[in-house]
């Protein structure tokens, strides 16, 4: 019976981790569809009337019912013959955080750029949250519930006025207006837009007149969404916090979702963006294709000139900025996520070490040695549960001939074998459970663990030394992964075990599964793991050899002689 748990046990691992690696080194898995922004939307050439970066657009002040014409480009826009369509700019914000480039056809974002982190592709191009184009909308474009006006209001070509050159500490704010009126439909919007230098919020007013209903504000598709990725990496795409619940469902088609709307996010394991309505609305997540989402969210107009007030947040998730945001954003760096859900009792541990893992490295300015400290100190911790374990084991070894015994004299009486090996264990005072349960105390520290190393942005691009440049990505060379396999024998080999030699060689397969298991892990996950096992080496050695050590006992001589 025991025999069959374990191969049971190597299978089922074998299944859930090697399953998906299989199909993807067999080229089955599908490929996300990612298309970067269209070099004409992106360039500042592709236009005689582009702005350049940093240059103000308009020195005049905001307009308040009619766009007033604006200097340079916009005065071009407004002397131009009747029909012939306004020039299209491009305008750029830039701080120390971020690069953000608009367009005034629909008033839309079409790149941000974060300075302070690079791209995992070839690491030197800043990362870019806006990820497409073409047929989708792009993020911030307004939307109304008439169809008819959301084209023109999609498509048409706004005029401009920005009161800043560049934001730093001297001038920290800086605000930037799109106009657009239509005499034809009455249609009338204004979109203020105000950058702070220190923050990756932006807060946006919508001022409109001549719309019925609502206007829907989107994010686009895959803003935020840098990497799809491949494993456990948590949720990714489409999420939402509506009445204290954060949802990450994925619709087909375009649904409604109501109630109290706190933030809609398109999000993956290390970037957000995210629209966080200052009024009552709804959300409309989608899924526009294969790893291709959406959101938005609706404001309902209630009068003509109202304004509307809502935020973007477009940045990494690094869990002080999000909390200071104090609406749950940090909530989508799942701590508590473990293969097939979230956990409460793992997010609960999480975040206490999450705290600890960055108050280390306060002082070791190096992360690869903050995780060698601090699963130091974790296996200090756990050294009484250890010792209980491995007394327990030891027991449990010693009676192992009389247990095979009985196992053999009643074998083909189930009720009557059961009954003596619990007189035995009861004789000798033996838990079989006793080396599981400290072990199982242990798991949601070791699943906590994993969700910090693998889910954080914090070993994002830091490295440990040598030829490890990056603990978030596997080791390039697999040596981690190569010694932790044959740490894991060796510990197979000291341990004391109650396996015959059929069920200890099919347990050796499990090193083997574990270092394949490992090379695609992040090098900070193996180098704990590794850690881990180098300690409970040295742990087992000082163990054997100081605290169980067996006596030495001098042979004696029977009367003939003999030694007994």
């Amino acid at each position: 019976m025991e025999k069959r748990v374990i191969v049971f046990l190597v299978l089922s691992l074998a299944i859930i981790f090697g399953y998906e690696y299989l199909l993807k080194e067999l080229g089955l898995l599908p490929q996300p569809t990612v298309s970067e922004p269209a070099e004409s939307s992106t360039s500042d050439t592709s236009s005689p009337s582009s702005t350049s970066p940093g240059s103000p657009t308009s020195s005049a002040p905001a307009a308040k019912e009619t766009a007033q014409p604006a200097p340079s480009g916009e005065d071009s826009q407004a002397q131009k013959p009747r029909g012939e369509p306004p020039a299209m700019e491009f305008i750029e914000v830039e701080t120390d955080l971020y690069r953000a480039k608009f367009t005034t056809r629909g008033a839309a974002l079409i790149s941000w750029e974060l300075k302070r982190y690079r791209s995992s592709s070839d690491g030197k191009s800043a990362v870019q949250l806006v990820r497409q184009g073409g047929k989708f909308a792009a993020p911030l474009t307004i939307a109304a519930d008439d169809a008819s006006h959301s084209k023109e209001l999609g498509e048409g070509i706004y005029k401009v006025e920005k009161d800043f050159t560049t934001l730093d500490q001297g001038h920290p704010t800086g605000h930037m207006t799109f106009y657009y009126g239509n005499p034809a439909t009455g249609v009338r919007l204004e979109k203020q837009l105000t950058f702070h230098a220190d923050s990756y919020v932006v807060d946006i007013a919508l001022k409109s007149s001549g719309l019925a209903g609502g206007v829907k504000v989107g994010l686009g598709t895959n803003f935020g969404v840098v990497d799809w990725g491949e494993g456990f990496i948590g949720s990714v795409g489409a999420a939402s916090l509506i009445d204290d619940k954060i949802e990450h469902d994925m619709p087909e088609s375009e649904t409604e979702r109501k109630g109290s709307v706190k933030w809609v996010a398109l999000q993956d394991k290390y970037f957000i963006s995210a629209l966080i309505p200052q009024t009552s609305a709804s959300v409309f997540p989608k899924k526009q294709g294969d790893k291709l989402v959406s959101t938005a969210v609706r404001l309902t107009v209630d009068s003509s000139d109202a304004l509307l007030g809502l935020q973007l947040f477009a940045g990494p998730k690094e869990y002080d900025t999000l909390q200071s945001l104090q609406i749950r954003l940090e909530d989508t760096i799942d701590f508590g996520w473990f293969l097939f859900g979230s956990w409460d009792m793992v997010r609960a541990v999480a975040k206490p070490i999450f705290y600890v893992l960055r108050y280390i490295n306060d002082y070791t300015h190096n992360y690869g040695v903050t995780i060698i400290l601090l699963t130091v100190s974790i296996k200090l911790l756990f050294v009484p549960l250890q010792y209980k374990s491995y007394t327990s084991m030891k027991k449990m070894q010693g009676v192992q001939p009389k247990v095979a015994a009985i196992q053999e004299k009643f074998k083909d009486d189930r009720d009557r074998l059961n009954k003596e090996l619990i007189k035995l264990y009861r004789d000798h005072k033996v838990n079989p459970v006793g080396g599981c349960l400290p072990m199982l105390l242990q798991m949601p520290v070791f699943v906590s663990l994993f969700n910090i190393l693998y889910m954080t942005i914090d070993l994002r691009q830091a490295p440990l030394g040598l030829w490890i440049t990056d603990l978030s990505v596997q080791d390039p060379y697999y040596i981690l992964p190569i010694i932790m396999g044959f740490s894991m024998v060796v510990m197979q080999k000291i341990q004391p075990t109650t396996m015959d030699p059929t069920q200890a060689k099919v347990m050796l397969m499990l090193p083997v599964l574990m270092t394949f298991l490992f090379i695609n892990f992040p090098a900070g996950l193996v180098l704990y793991w590794l850690t881990n096992n180098v300690l409970s080496i040295l742990q087992q050695f000082i163990t054997d050899r100081f605290i169980f050590r067996s006596p030495t006992i001098a042979p004696t001589v029977d009367e003939q002689g003999g030694k007994k």
